[in-house]
């Protein structure tokens, strides 16, 4: 009898299980999220020119689909509408036309006056201002209005007087000194504002409209080394200040040289 041996089969060791394997879907993840704010990221501010060098790239990565995306330059380089710039350049546009409008019908107003040279009116980015030499309103070196400026003065009142905007009132002087009651010309350009003040008050324009200021001599228009160029610094200006100011350049509604008072 032969007897055969059959050797005892081995078993495998069966696999340990493996407890990590859900970091490789995890890092799959944390990739692709990365890349997701990657793209995101160069797509907030657009280059034109990094932008194709990404999309090239991405294309290739992708098998060339991304090479063909092109940004839309036009709607990149369009700003976006600012509501409030539109509001105020519409609110300029529109105070613009209605001080045009009063400066029309203050030079018609004091017609002969510009014609003559003694007043000029004027429109800029303050408002619209209205300069008249001193010697059409006052004796020398007083501060007491003749009878022919109040005529002229009340007819620029009554235009003023149904008008909303603020109004200032600015009495310039040489750099001669004063021989009077009056110790410089400070009170006396001041005193000058005021009188003027005083006089479209009684007119009806509303006081809280009103202001008054003196200069004295610190802002001549002309030298004041010669008679010609001292009278053209004696006035008095009245300015209707703009309530949306803007940076224009001076707009000459007048003679912009105007000639010395007689």
């Amino acid at each position: 009898m032969s007897f055969q041996y059959r050797r005892a089969r081995r078993p495998y060791d069966d696999e340990p299980e493996n407890h990590e394997r859900w970091l490789i879907s995890y890092s799959d993840f944390i990739t692709l999220l990365f890349a997701f704010f990657v793209v995101m990221y160069a797509i907030s501010s657009v280059n034109i020119g990094k932008y194709r060098v990404f999309s090239d790239a991405l294309g290739e990565a992708l098998g060339g689909q991304g090479a063909n995306v092109k940004p839309n330059t036009e709607v990149l380089n369009q700003p976006l509408p600012n509501p409030n710039l539109k509001k105020r350049t519409e609110m300029m546009k529109q105070e613009r036309a209605n001080l045009t409008k009063l400066a029309q019908d203050l030079q018609s107003t004091m017609a002969p006056l510009v014609k003559e040279g003694k007043v000029r009116v004027t429109q800029n980015s303050r408002g619209v201002s209205v300069e008249i030499n001193a010697s059409v309103l006052f004796d020398p070196a007083e501060a007491k209005l003749t009878d022919e400026s109040r005529e002229a003065l009340t007819a620029v009142a009554m235009l003023l007087k149904n008008d909303t905007h603020a109004v200032q009132v600015e009495g310039h002087t040489d750099n001669q000194p004063v021989r009077n009651i009056y110790p410089s010309n400070w009170e006396l350009s001041s005193m000058r504002a005021a009188t003027v003040v005083r006089l479209f008050i009684e007119a009806g324009v509303a006081p809280e409209r009103l202001t008054a200021v003196g200069h004295a001599s610190n802002h001549p228009v002309a030298s004041n080394d010669d008679p010609i160029g001292r009278a053209r610094n004696r006035r008095v200006a009245v300015t209707i200040l703009s309530s949306v100011p803007d940076p224009e350049t001076e707009i000459p509604t007048a003679p912009a040289e105007p000639a010395p008072a007689q």
